[in-house]
């Protein structure tokens, strides 16, 4: 999880990016050069800048005559730029605080990101498992009225399982392993897959919103 805007602002760089994808595997600049079609100085340099702010580390170092080679590898398997590198700007649930507007679910979804990145980083620190449960799943309506029905009864059924389990008494203060726990359910249109350009699919989408 990136949350420095600096570091967020390097793996940004489409040069910085094929390199961190390549070093899921660990590669020295030469080996690098071959495989991004770069001078090794210019691979170089962008591995410096990506070092310089965590997203790659040595692993080794190789002596060949009068010179080191230095062999890096990615600090990670994937990366996701958090909220938090643009948390001036970020968009803030509060702010909306409505079950049906589209800005709110996107708030959502990025404190989502947020709080996980740093749950996944304490949990790793902690050498524990942490606990979390998602469901993913695609459904069709006929009308814009069976998509209303079903929300309403969606809406009705977690709140009477929330009520079911939930306990924010003096039982739950007592009970040492109590631990409050988030609850997001989201229901957006699918993404409209064409063989057209990510660019002409959205604006296709928004056209026909």
């Amino acid at each position: 999880m990136i949350e420095d805007p600096a570091a967020a602002e390097a793996s940004l760089d489409p040069i910085r990016t094929r390199i961190l994808r390549e070093l899921v595997e660990p590669a020295s600049a030469t080996q690098l050069a071959a495989k991004v079609g770069l001078p090794r100085q210019k691979v170089n340099y962008h591995l410096k800048a990506l070092e310089r702010h965590g997203l790659v580390e040595l692993v080794e170092e190789r002596r060949k005559g009068n010179v080191t080679e230095r062999v890096l590898r990615a600090t990670a398997a994937s990366y996701l730029i958090s909220p938090v590198a643009l948390a001036s700007v970020a968009p803030d649930p509060r702010r909306f605080a409505d079950r049906f507007s589209a800005f709110w679910l996107l708030s959502l979804a990025s404190r989502t990101v947020q709080e996980m990145g740093k749950l996944i980083a304490g949990a790793a620190v902690a050498k524990k498992k942490l606990a979390s449960f998602a469901i993913d799943g695609e459904i069709t309506f006929r009308s814009a009225a069976e998509r209303a029905a079903f929300a309403e009864e969606l809406g009705v059924a977690v709140t009477q399982l929330v009520d079911k389990y939930h306990d924010g008494g003096a039982a739950a203060a007592a009970a040492g392993g109590a631990r409050k726990h988030r609850l997001v359910v989201v229901l957006h249109p699918a993404l409209k897959t064409t063989q057209a350009s990510p660019e002409q699919s959205a604006e296709k989408d928004h056209s026909n919103d």
